[in-house]
């Protein structure tokens, strides 16, 4: 006999979701957008971060919009897409966890999570929906973090490193390279934050500010907004001092040279004579 699984029961499925038989609306003119998000799970928990941007065709609708949101004291998701749609379906998800530890006293786990959430949008697949959304989560009673990357077409994947977005090409060569499980928190934090700025440099739908979460077994942190003007800036001093020491160095390389060329031809001399 199959067992019933507890969260996807028709008492705790939404009961008024937006119909996605609806004809839909043509819009105005092309939503063109962009982003960039990312979160790495490592030995402290789960780093996530991501731009501040909000783009619309060609205009910067919002220069500090919130993409990373929080679902509950435990859980936040990283939304990339139009931003009404991950608006909207960021409050169904924790109204539905919500009422879920309501009638089972505990909270459902962020694999659970990421399961309603893809079963509540596969029938939109196909629409002009748009949320890509990846969850970080961490509980006392698992063994490690879980992160879930959930589409608006119903995918669901499962992984240890995610960047989604325009700008998520650029950002996967810095995390690539940077991210493992021993990192420290320090060092997560940085490599999240020069991954979002390599994207902004790069990509023009997204810029302006980083937001960083850290997600811990106690919950999520977040730290304090930084201008990616700043990491531009520091960015610049670094390959200006670079540039000098090569230069110094090749100076002081050239001098050596020199000196040894005019020993050279004093000995030379002296053999000579």
């Amino acid at each position: 006999m199959a067992t019933k699984n507890p969260f996807l029961t028709s008492s705790s499925l939404p009961t008024c979701l937006p119909f996605a038989s609806s004809q839909s609306v043509p819009l105005p003119f092309p939503m063109a957008h962009g982003t960039t998000t990312l979160a790495f799970m490592f030995q402290g928990g789960v780093m996530a971060a991501a731009d501040t941007r909000s783009s619309c065709s060609g205009l910067v609708a919002c220069p500090a919009s919130q993409k990373i949101l929080p679902i509950h004291s435990h859980l936040v998701g990283l939304t990339s897409g139009t931003s009404a749609d991950c608006a909207l379906w960021k409050r169904i998800l924790a109204r539905e966890l919500r009422l879920y530890q309501l009638r089972h006293g505990r909270r459902l786990s962020t694999s659970g999570a990421a399961k309603l959430l893809s079963h509540m949008l596969h029938p939109f697949k196909g629409t002009e929906l748009c949320v890509a959304a990846t969850l970080c989560g961490k509980k006392m009673n698992l063994s490690g973090p879980r992160l879930f990357y959930v589409c608006s077409d119903g995918t669901r994947l499962r992984g240890m490193l995610f960047s989604v977005g325009s700008g998520s090409p650029y950002a996967y060569s810095i995390l690539d390279q940077g991210v493992h499980w021993g990192l420290s928190v320090d060092e997560a934090k940085s490599i999240a934050r020069e991954a979002v700025y390599r994207a902004t440099y790069r990509d023009a739908y997204s810029g302006n500010c980083v937001d960083m979460y850290h997600i811990t077994s106690k919950g999520w942190t977040r730290r304090n907004r930084e201008d990616l003007k700043e990491e531009y800036y520091r960015e610049k001093e670094r390959r200006k001092h670079e540039k000098t020491e090569r230069r110094d160095t090749s100076l002081s390389d050239s001098h050596t040279q020199i000196l040894l060329e005019e020993n050279r031809e004093d000995c030379w001399t002296e053999e000579r004579w």
